[in-house]
């Protein structure tokens, strides 16, 4: 496995993402050409909804994955920062937002606390910009 970094570390689920996506998509598509050609029959109804929900059933479930993905690792960085932080640094564990953690997750435990002062001191909450700030890496592969 390559060496993740900033411009790597996004993960694409080939199956998901090469494959069941554009086949819900291209279905929907399909069904709204079905219910165009039988002159908007109810049938033809039927198979937009049912596409329709198919597609939003995958993403939804995709969301899902990600959301709890995102509230295990707030719990894991703010335990790593009660760890890591200084004592001064400490008492401020709680003001961290969701994103600021998710993006600090990448920052090796001898830069996070300068990086989590930076973050907190500045009010950075784009995940993208906080990322780009990290000096060495911490790789995540067991990601959704």
């Amino acid at each position: 496995m390559a060496e993740q970094n900033f411009s790597n570390h996004s993960k694409l689920v080939p199956v998901f993402h090469f494959y069941v996506l554009p086949a819900l998509v291209l279905n929907l598509g399909w069904s709204f050409h079905l219910l165009r050609a039988s002159a908007f029959s109810s049938g033809g109804w039927i198979g937009v909804i049912v596409a329709a929900a198919l597609l939003l059933g995958f993403l939804s479930a995709r969301t899902f994955a990600l959301t709890v993905q995102d509230r295990v690792v707030r719990l894991e960085e703010r335990l790593r920062l009660a760890a890591l932080l200084p004592v001064d640094l400490q008492p401020r564990v709680g003001e961290f937002t969701l994103e600021q953690l998710v993006a600090l997750r990448f920052a090796s435990d001898a830069e996070l606390p300068a990086l989590a002062r930076k973050v907190l001191d500045d009010q950075i909450n784009d995940r993208k910009a906080i990322k780009q700030m990290v000096k060495t890496w911490r790789p995540d592969y067991l990601r959704a």
